[in-house]
């Protein structure tokens, strides 16, 4: 792939899957940057935006969304075929998403509650992100995923380097912004101890407890945040539930959920 002042542009896209279109949007928000981006890009396929090209060669293809239909689980395997750098985004990309809650239960039942022919409802029985069907080389958490993370992969892949990943947790990015502990202040069971940074902090940033939107950080104790959310009063399914929302289907968050869940806990 040329670097950014070579005059064959390189070739991007932005591909759909599962998803609720959150973090295609954040490409769209950029406004001036994005504008800017595609003086150095040639987007050749971004439905959200314009051009629609879903089979093109291109050097880096964006993945909004998980695999949750049979269509998805082959379309998936030509874009990994067809580019040269694939970088899902977003939770749902990345480790199933909220939809990802239905693998804890039986899909097929849901389907039958809600449809009454269900078997014209092409649906796989999990959703999952896109590393566990194709390889990726690079993902960007977050849900959604924030322009700045998509502008500093993109600089750093135009150049032929690694983007290099968020490492403090959300804890961290509340201490240096100033904001008042959540969780030791006001008893909110909040997820920003075992949660990476990414948003700056910005649930806590306006009184309310983190809900891990960027997935587990490095290191993280999941059981004894637990412990402490018990301590609050929650019952233990409530502590499962806060391990198994956003990123339920990652560990260490996937691992602790269960085993709240189950009644053992840690």
């Amino acid at each position: 792939m040329g670097k950014a002042g070579d005059e064959a542009k390189p070739r991007v896209a932005v591909h759909k899957f599962s998803s609720c279109d959150g973090c295609q949007l954040a490409f769209l928000d950029l406004g001036e940057a994005l504008v800017r981006l595609a003086e150095l890009v040639d987007f050749v396929h971004f439905a959200e935006a314009g051009p629609v090209a879903p089979e093109a060669e291109t050097d880096i293809a964006f993945v909004e969304g998980s695999i949750s239909t049979p269509e998805e689980a082959e379309r998936i395997q030509r874009i990994r075929a067809n580019t040269r750098y694939l970088v899902p985004i977003g939770a749902c990309a990345t480790s199933g998403g909220i939809q990802a809650l239905r693998n804890l239960h039986d899909g097929k039942q849901w389907l039958a509650d809600v449809y009454p022919s269900p078997e014209y409802v092409e649906s796989l029985a999990t959703s999952t992100g896109i590393a566990d069907h194709v390889t990726v080389d690079y993902e960007l958490w977050g849900c959604p995923v924030n322009g700045r993370q998509v502008l500093a992969a993109v600089r750093a892949l135009l150049w032929g380097v690694d983007p290099v990943p968020e490492r403090d947790k959300v804890c961290m990015e509340c201490k240096r912004a100033g904001h008042v502990c959540v969780l030791v202040s006001r008893g909110q069971p909040c997820l920003g101890p075992v949660t990476v940074t990414g948003c700056g902090a910005l649930c806590p940033a306006f009184g309310r407890d983190c809900y891990g939107c960027y997935g587990p950080a490095e290191n993280p104790n999941p059981d004894a945040l637990g412990r402490r959310f018990e301590g609050l009063g929650l019952m233990r399914e409530d502590v499962a539930r806060r391990f198994h929302f956003i990123h339920s289907h990652r560990e260490p968050l996937h691992g602790a959920g269960l085993r709240w869940g189950a009644g053992g806990g840690p």
